[in-house]
């Protein structure tokens, strides 16, 4: 069979875990690369061997040698860059949000049924080997109904700004960055409910927080300290027709004494936590057992993650899977995000 040949476009940080991971796949060849900045494209392409750099995607799509297309831009363009690869007859893998808004996600699933191309949201804690663990114990019963879940993502310090603190670029903060991840293993491991209401607050009270000192933190290449549209954190409550629910909150700065990362589910047989590390809790002859399983990474493993996600991603193109994170999913989640913005500017709850 011959190579799957992918193009990337967007050069970014986030392109570099796609970059490395097809490279890491022996059935592709990165054929192209695009970025606005030819510069920066310029660069990745020599590091990786990419023999054709782009700095118009439309141009980049054009070519018919093209098999699929990871997108990792700003959030902005995802939508008009994933219909317009699906129009050209190419395979997607879009980071995460699918989009900007539910009107966004409604049109990017009919480009995927138009088309008849695989669009796969960039989910990538879905792939991860303690999250398939945690449903394989789900899938054979050990842990009965989740009927609640509970997530937070907290950082003291850590707005990235640049586009990231640019509403109009990335469609919000934490919330819409790094909450997406932690609501949506939520909800994967709950078997995809579909949302009733939701009820969320975001604030925006510290800024970004130039002014600390001696505390190193995470910057994006555009950064700037002025700038900031973005909510500082939110939190919410999430129903879903089934009865069961999600509490979340989310933070890119909070006067915290630590950063946090919890992950855990409940269910009427047992529960489990995938963060900070995993555990599953179970009850087995009268007696509550907390079970650790001997597994190379207790907690989610971001090189390997990704690994396992543009590795899947791939025996979708050669029609050999099907993707565990599809369009529609993508949209259900734009439901939830933007409900979440929705009811913290309404002051009140959001129903659908």
């Amino acid at each position: 069979m011959s190579k799957l040949q992918v193009a990337v476009i967007g050069a970014g940080s986030i392109s570099e875990m796609h970059l490395r991971s097809y490279q890491g796949n022996p059935d592709v060849e990165l054929y192209a690369i695009c970025d606005l900045n030819e510069e920066r494209a310029k660069a990745k392409a020599e590091k990786y061997g990419i023999n054709r750099v782009f700095t118009d995607y439309k141009e980049l799509l054009a070519d018919s040698a093209i098999d699929a297309v990871s997108i990792c831009t700003w959030n902005n363009s995802h939508a008009p860059i994933s219909i317009a690869a699906l129009e050209a007859g190419k395979h997607v893998l879009t980071e995460k949000p699918l989009c900007k808004t539910v009107e966004e996600a409604l049109a990017v699933e009919k480009a995927v049924h138009r088309s008849g191309k695989t669009l796969q949201v960039g989910f990538v804690r879905r792939y991860a080997s303690n999250t398939g663990i945690v449903k394989s114990f789900l899938d054979h019963g050990e842990l009965g109904e989740i009927y609640y879940a509970k997530a937070s993502c907290i950082r003291r310090l850590g707005n990235p700004g640049g586009w990231f603190s640019d509403v109009e670029r990335s469609g919000g903060g934490p919330l819409i960055d790094v909450g997406v991840h932690v609501i949506d293993l939520c909800w994967y491991l709950m078997g995809r409910p579909k949302v009733k209401s939701v009820s969320g607050n975001t604030y925006n009270k510290l800024g970004n927080r130039a002014n600390v000192k001696n505390l190193a933190f995470y910057k994006a290449a555009d950064y700037d300290a002025i700038h900031n549209t973005v909510e500082d954190m939110a939190n919410a409550l999430i129903r879903f027709e089934n009865g069961a629910s999600i509490l979340v909150d989310v933070s890119f700065t909070l006067h915290a004494k630590e950063d946090e990362l919890t992950v855990k589910l409940y269910g009427d047989k047992g529960g489990a936590e995938l963060e900070p590390e995993l555990s599953i809790v179970t009850e087995k002859y009268d007696t509550i057992l907390n079970l650790t399983p001997q597994i190379n990474n207790l907690s989610f493993d971001f090189v390997a993650g990704f690994q396992q996600e543009i590795n899947y991603f791939v025996e979708v193109c050669q029609g050999k899977k099907e993707t565990l994170s599809p369009v529609q999913d993508g949209v259900e989640m734009m439901k939830i995000l933007c409900g979440i913005y929705e009811s913290s500017r309404l002051g009140k709850e959001i129903s659908f």
